[in-house]
């Protein structure tokens, strides 16, 4: 176990960073056992480091906490299971398996783990809602699982500032957007130079990914951002379904790059069939929930439809926006990055379907996206309609400020 404990340590010791997250500071892992799920890139890692290094002052030791990437070659061949339970007999306390789903039967050993150490506190993170999915053995019972996001918009102005701005609910956007617009532009005023648009649109290119403060410029960020993409669906989704043939992942790879043209795109599924020579619609649809379930794309289906291998979706779109200027930066549209920044940062906190009227339908309001200078003509017979607008620091009545949507989480 000493190199065990070696390499936890130096882990830790390499993952901190100083800004904290709501997330994180919402403290996710009171649970005995939490499962953290969320695309590649967007900081689970580092908030996981940023707990455990919170139980060091807490009056735990470096001893009773193991951070473990279970891909790591130091692991070897050894079960987690008999990891763990020479962890618990040397009287540890937390124990976090990175990456989960790079270790075959991850399923089964947590579910003993958490059987047969009941004072262990366990955490697992991984970077596809495909783990829970494909999981062997029922978790559901035990676990607890948890979604983080990328970089919020207000996450985002935190971090550039380092002053702290208060997280909003959709009903206090809607009644008191003009109020809320104010105060945050006020107290940006006292911490910056720049704008809330400026901020605002420089967080559209490059602020989901945390990883952004660590790129020199925006061709390196946007490299590392490919990079991430293709390891997603090399590796993480063949991780969990490692039947799938390299010709299938060859042609995930090119559905990819069909929607990064396309963005928001409402599929013909003939026709990409007929592009991808793929043989029938399921496999396109299942390809399709592997690239929403890793965080690639998002789907937007009509209310009380989801996507499934039975369901087209109505709409896809780019998961974020710093993926629709990665990826598809030649042909990118304003009304294509209005869209994909509010569906993002609402799908984070509700559900969101497509609307006949509108462009979003979620809790029962109407939203239509646009410019300062938007009408309602298309969303006036629509009850409880809302329209958001860019370009403008303030709204109106029921135009409100794109970016005030930021402020969700």
């Amino acid at each position: 176990m000493e190199d065990l404990f070696s390499l936890s340590k130096q882990q830790l010791r390499l993952l901190t960073r100083s800004y904290k997250r709501k997330f994180i500071k919402n403290d996710p892992f009171t649970a005995r056992m939490t499962i953290l799920l969320g695309e590649r890139g967007i900081g689970k890692s580092t908030s996981i480091a940023q707990y455990l290094d919170a139980l060091l002052f807490q009056g735990l030791s470096e001893n009773d906490i193991l951070y473990l990437p279970a891909d790591h070659f130091a692991l070897g061949a050894r079960p987690l299971y008999e990891i763990a339970e020479m962890f618990s007999l040397l009287g540890g306390k937390v124990i976090c398996f990175d990456e989960i789903h790079k270790y075959l039967n991850w399923s089964q050993e947590l579910k003993s783990i958490y059987d047969s150490f009941p004072r262990l506190k366990v955490i697992a993170s991984g970077s596809s809602a495909l783990i829970v999915q494909k999981g062997s053995h029922d978790l559901s019972r035990r676990a607890i699982v948890r979604k983080m996001y990328g970089f919020s918009f207000r996450e985002y102005l935190e971090f550039k500032t380092q002053f702290s701005f208060p997280s909003y609910t959709l009903e206090d956007i809607i009644e008191n957007h003009h109020q809320l617009a104010y105060y945050c532009i006020d107290q940006l005023h006292q911490k910056s130079e720049s704008t809330i648009l400026a901020l605002f649109y420089q967080y559209l290119k490059t602020g989901y990914y945390p990883y952004f403060a660590e790129c020199a410029n925006e061709e390196e960020f946007y490299s590392k951002l490919e990079q991430s993409a293709h390891a997603t669906i090399e590796v993480d989704i063949q991780s969990v379904y490692p039947s799938i043939t390299g010709t299938s992942i060859k042609k995930i790879i090119k559905l990819l790059s069909i929607l990064a043209q396309q963005v928001p795109f409402q599929p013909k599924m003939n026709k990409l069939i007929e592009v991808l020579d793929s043989t029938d619609e399921r496999t396109l649809k299942l390809y399709l929930t592997y690239l929403q379930d890793a965080g690639l794309i998002k789907t937007l289906s009509r209310e009380g439809k989801g996507l499934s291998v039975l369901e087209k979706p109505e709409k896809i779109f780019f998961n974020n926006t710093n993926q629709v200027y990665g990826f598809g930066a030649n042909k990118t549209e304003i009304g294509t990055i209005r869209e994909t920044y509010f569906l993002n940062a609402l799908s984070a906190v509700h559900s969101v379907y497509y609307s006949l009227q509108g462009d979003f339908v979620a809790k029962d309001c109407t939203f239509e996206v646009g410019g300062k200078n938007k009408k309602f003509t298309q969303i006036k017979n629509a009850s409880k309609s809302y329209l958001v607008v860019d370009n403008v620091e303030v709204g109106m009545g029921r135009k409100i400020p794109l970016w005030l949507f930021g402020f969700l989480y």
